[in-house]
C-alpha cells in the first residue's frame, strides 16, 4: 500500500474534523475511518500538532528545517572533539 504525505494544511484540517467527529458522538477510531487515515496516524498528529494553527505549523516546520543542519554542524564537532581527546590520552 503507497503512502501518502500530507501537508501540514491538510494535517490541521483533519484535526479538526476530527474533533468535530468526536463532539457528534462518534468514537475516535470511527472518526479515522471516516477521514481515510489510521486511528494511530491521528494520534501521532495530535501529539504533534495538536492546538496549533496553520501559520504556527508552518514556522515549526520552517524552523525544524533550518534546525537540522546546525544539529549536524553540532555533531560533527562533537565527533572531532571526541577524537582529538582520544588521541591526546594515547587511547588509540
Amino acid at each position: 500500500m503507497a503512502r501518502k504525505r500530507f501537508k501540514t494544511e491538510e494535517i490541521i484540517q483533519y484535526l479538526r474534523t476530527h474533533e468535530l467527529n468526536v463532539n457528534k458522538g462518534l468514537t475516535r477510531e470511527q472518526s479515522a475511518k471516516s477521514l481515510g487515515v489510521a486511528y494511530q496516524t491521528l494520534a501521532r498528529w495530535q501529539k504533534e500538532y495538536g492546538g496549533l494553527r496553520v501559520d504556527q505549523a508552518k514556522k515549526l516546520k520552517d524552523l525544524e528545517k533550518e534546525n537540522a543542519p546546525l544539529k549536524k554542524l553540532l555533531a560533527d564537532a562533537e565527533l572531532d572533539k571526541s577524537i582529538l581527546k582520544e588521541a591526546l590520552e594515547g587511547n588509540y
